[in-house]
């Protein structure tokens, strides 16, 4: 009996949180991705978030070179409601982002598992260079 009233209560719980996450207004975390000096990094490169909250990562580009946000293992413990650059929304499991010189997108998203993650820049001696990071999800 315990667990018939369990599982009737988990999708009914699941769907209120979900759409209260909707009307949650997402905290906004501006990252950029190398800076106008064409330096290889992340700025900030440590990020922090709280599981169950709503987030909008700003990611700007704001260098001469094409740069990659990273980071697989975090993506794949989000749930992301979307990528969003210019006209576009992109919806669905996203694992990494890339800018082009002087692009913009943002990544609504909210972290679903606690843990550490890596970032990097995936172009071929970024990440070499230092531009790496870390995420990390809180409960």
């Amino acid at each position: 009996m315990l667990c018939f009233g369990a599982s009737n209560i988990k999708p009914a719980l699941a769907a209120n949180v979900s759409g209260d996450l909707l009307k949650q207004a997402a905290i906004e975390i501006p990252v950029s991705l190398g800076n106008a000096a064409n330096e290889l990094k992340f700025e900030p490169n440590n990020l922090e978030f709280v599981t169950g909250k709503r987030y909008n990562l700003r990611l700007t580009n704001p260098s001469q070179l094409k740069h990659y946000f990273t980071a697989k293992d975090f993506a794949d413990s989000i749930w992301t409601q979307k990528v969003e650059a210019g006209k576009v929304e992109v919806k669905g499991a996203i694992h990494e982002v890339e800018l082009k010189p002087g692009a913009t997108a943002e990544w609504v998203f909210v972290p679903l598992k606690p843990g550490k993650y890596t970032l990097r820049c995936s172009v071929p001696g970024h990440k070499e260079a230092g531009m790496t990071g870390e995420i990390i999800v809180n409960n």
